[in-house]
């Protein structure tokens, strides 16, 4: 099981009143809970853990086939499937809690309502913070994703605020128009933090057959192929909003972690990487460590929004 190496590097971030011992955290969905990790990396050694997300009642998921690899990338149709807010609370929290991680759990929802009620539960359960998954369509607005729409994001986040004092890390979608106008939006709501990107719409067609990869046509990209995205959008939010940032988006390395950070995240989350290797978390606090001690930089916070472009 791996650890981080010893280092005199001060790594410890505040992500929105979330206390993370080093800047690095999973992408949900990509780590689950940490059980099928743990053989590998001490999940303790982690900034966070970030669960899978959760909902109010257990959702199935959608159609097989709903992973597909695409160049530097994958897409993904899996449609949030969780067995609900309470199964996580008997089964995988207090497993973290054994651990000594510090957990951030990923709340989903259809309506306003879903939101609150799962945020409701979970607010006797060990839980460092939320990151409330704003790109679910919302049955309260015919279908639309929550996230595209700047009065469904700034209701989502005002109703999840008024519940909880813990920190609240809005999670937004890449594919909209203006990430800035989304990103203000959660701030002047109560969000305590911004978590960017999630995926970005794509699909993938065989040829040979003339069909989609995935049973629903289109999903999510993640992986290499998007961290330029990525990149992009953490940094103009950055000039946008006052809040952290956990940055995220092709994250396989230190270095990458580090380019992140200078663009103005606080925290970074790895997530396909996890995929191809089950040690990647671990691995990108070593590099991060590796970059700080080679640089001369004796707390990583200095590197938070260091990018030089004027």
């Amino acid at each position: 099981m791996r650890v981080p190496r010893e280092t005199s590097v001060s790594l410890s971030v505040n992500l929105g009143g979330l206390t993370m011992k080093n800047p690095v955290t999973v992408a949900s969905g990509t780590f689950g809970a940490g059980r099928e990790y743990s053989d590998f990396v001490s999940v303790a050694s982690l900034g966070a853990v970030t669960t899978k997300g959760v909902s109010l009642h257990g959702w199935e998921g959608n159609a097989s086939p709903r992973i597909a690899e695409t160049p530097s990338g994958m897409l993904n149709s899996i449609g949030l499937q969780n067995p609900g807010v309470e199964a996580l609370k008997a089964h995988e929290l207090p497993w973290l809690a054994e651990q000594g991680a510090l957990v951030i759990v990923n709340v989903s929802g259809h309506s306003f309502d879903e939101y609150v009620q799962v945020i409701e539960a979970l607010e006797d359960a060990p839980v460092g913070a939320y990151e409330v998954n704003i790109s679910c369509p919302n049955v309260d607005a015919g279908g639309m994703t929550m996230g595209c729409h700047r009065p469904s994001v700034e209701t989502v986040v005002k109703r999840c605020r008024e519940v909880t004092r813990r920190p609240l890390i809005v999670k937004l979608t890449p594919n909209v128009t203006d990430i800035t106008e989304i990103a203000k939006a959660a701030e002047a709501s109560g969000a305590d933090a911004i978590s960017l990107i999630n995926t970005l719409l794509g699909m993938a067609i065989d040829a040979k057959r003339r069909r989609p990869l995935l049973a629903r046509v289109v999903g999510g990209l993640s992986g290499p192929a998007v961290k330029p995205v990525a990149l992009r959008m953490v940094w103009q939010c950055h000039q946008a909003v006052s809040i952290p940032i956990l940055g995220m988006g092709g994250i396989t390395n230190g270095t990458d972690a580090v380019e992140f950070m200078l663009a103005g995240a606080t925290a970074v989350a790895v997530g396909t990487a996890n995929f191809i290797n089950p040690e990647a978390s671990v691995e990108v606090i070593d590099g991060l460590i590796d970059y700080c001690e080679a640089q001369g930089v004796n707390d990583v916070n200095e590197l938070i929004g260091a990018l030089q472009w004027k």
